[in-house]
């Protein structure tokens, strides 16, 4: 695609989010509003619960504690106009746009807390697999700095992630239409605004992003399937309670890991599932995480 429109370049986005009618936007409205105030509630619950609880001081519950914050983070960050507050300002207001410098704040942010979850979700793995596999020298391998320094890492893994995607994005020119077909600003969408061809971009993009999610996805469950295995073999007392929480965490990877596959591991073309997979992987996966994790 050859440059256009250089000198005009591209202040501000328009948000397209759902063009249907105003009793249908209201409804969507009501909904998704339900589902931020349940992601609160739930994830809230999860932190109060484990912070006063003096025998839920384990490395178990302390990762999870991290990824509760990190739902609540990922469906409301103190800014006006990341994900949640987006769509809902979106359905209730014709004023759909957004100042370019905010749309890549929103990115920045949605990476870096998205990108610190899927590593905290490997991190709490290779927890499970250690107080399952070395039981008696648990407590000394996940001590208080090994926790706190993977942790760290997570949130330091999260932030690379995401600096890298914003670095690749701020040297190209944007000019043209200026619509994204969603209802918050994200890489894909982004990315048809630039007037040049962007096959590198996107590919590097995709490395980045989308690879990363994939690896780790299939090493997750590659770690699940060999700690349940461990666990049918044992029929020492515990062993229900063992199962029980590997199959919520695989459960808890498996929302958030599919549709962000979807979204990023492929080149960026639309399809009719993009909004789905969005509302999926922003909205949705924030707000099931407490109920499927123990």
């Amino acid at each position: 695609m050859e440059p256009q429109n250089v000198t005009n370049p591209v202040m501000e986005f328009v948000l397209l989010s759902f063009n249907h009618s105003l009793k249908i936007q209201q409804f969507l409205f009501t909904v998704f509003f339900t589902v931020y105030l349940m992601t609160w509630l739930g994830n809230i619950t999860i932190l109060i619960t484990v912070i006063t609880d003096f025998h839920l001081n384990t490395p178990m519950y302390f990762f999870l504690t991290n990824l509760a914050f990190t739902d609540i983070t990922k469906s409301s960050v103190n800014w006006p106009y990341i994900h949640t507050p987006i769509l809902l300002s979106g359905l209730v207001s014709q004023h759909k746009t957004v100042p370019f410098k905010e749309c890549i704040l929103h990115m920045f942010f949605l990476h870096f807390v998205g990108g610190a979850q899927v590593f905290l979700l490997a991190v709490m793995a290779a927890d499970r697999y250690v107080a399952i596999h070395k039981p008696l020298q648990y407590l000394t391998i996940m001590n208080c700095e090994v926790c706190l320094g993977l942790v760290a890492g997570s949130w330091a893994g999260g932030f690379i992630h995401s600096a890298t995607q914003i670095a690749l994005l701020l040297p190209l020119p944007y000019c043209g239409l200026n619509t994204l077909d969603n209802f918050h600003c994200d890489v894909p969408q982004v990315l048809k605004v630039v007037c040049i061809d962007t096959y590198l971009t996107e590919l590097l993009m995709i490395s980045n992003g989308g690879l990363i999610l994939t690896v780790i996805f299939v090493f997750l469950l590659l770690s699940y399937t060999a700690i349940l295995v461990k666990i049918r073999r044992q029929v020492a007392e515990g062993k229900h309670k063992a199962l029980s929480t590997c199959v919520a965490q695989i459960m808890a990877i498996s929302i958030t890991f599919i549709p962000g596959i979807f979204i990023y591991a492929r080149p960026f073309k639309t399809f009719e599932l993009n909004k789905v997979a969005s509302i999926f992987f922003t909205v949705l996966v924030p707000v099931l995480n407490p109920w499927s994790t123990p």
